[in-house]
């Protein structure tokens, strides 16, 4: 999967796209099921520039953040299917809590998250001090991870 980004293949590429005026995009999520709403969100996220790269939450970190019953894809297979969809350049993965250490590295032209983490965007502060641009979009109605996980399972005798 060749839009798979180490940390450090990332960063040489990051340098390249600048050097060549293109505008970056990031965002970043567990993308565990992914559906239309995340869909939609990754496009909107790549109309706002020229490159959009994609942190992923490693199978440990969405383990940290969503509990022991997640992730229900292994990161493997999520980072292919991301990397599949016609909107996303690039795909890094993360470890940590928080894509914040990553962010403040890349230093994205433009920082997406969806409307639901607007009280917190981790690396808003580094992205804005770099002059770069921080936007919030607003969610999908009627799609989530979790209700569909929730609707799957009382489904179950």
């Amino acid at each position: 999967m060749e839009s798979l980004y180490s940390r450090a293949e990332l960063l040489e590429q990051r340098e390249r796209w600048r050097q060549a005026g293109r505008t970056l995009v990031f965002t970043n999520g567990c993308y565990d099921l992914l559906h239309p709403g995340h869909v939609r969100l990754l496009e909107r996220a790549r109309s706002l520039g020229d490159v959009l790269v994609v942190g992923l939450n490693t199978d440990s970190s969405v383990r940290l953040s969503k509990g022991p019953g997640r992730p229900l894809t292994p990161e493997r297979e999520r980072a292919e299917l991301l990397a599949s969809l016609e909107a996303v350049d690039g795909v890094v993965l993360f470890d940590e809590e928080t894509p914040r250490a990553l962010i403040a590295r890349l230093l994205p032209d433009i920082l997406v998250k969806g409307a639901d983490w607007s009280h917190f965007i981790a690396g808003r502060e580094e992205v804005e001090a770099a002059c770069g641009r921080v936007v919030t979009v607003p969610l999908e109605p009627g799609y989530s991870t979790t209700r569909t996980l929730e609707k799957i399972l009382s489904q179950q005798p």
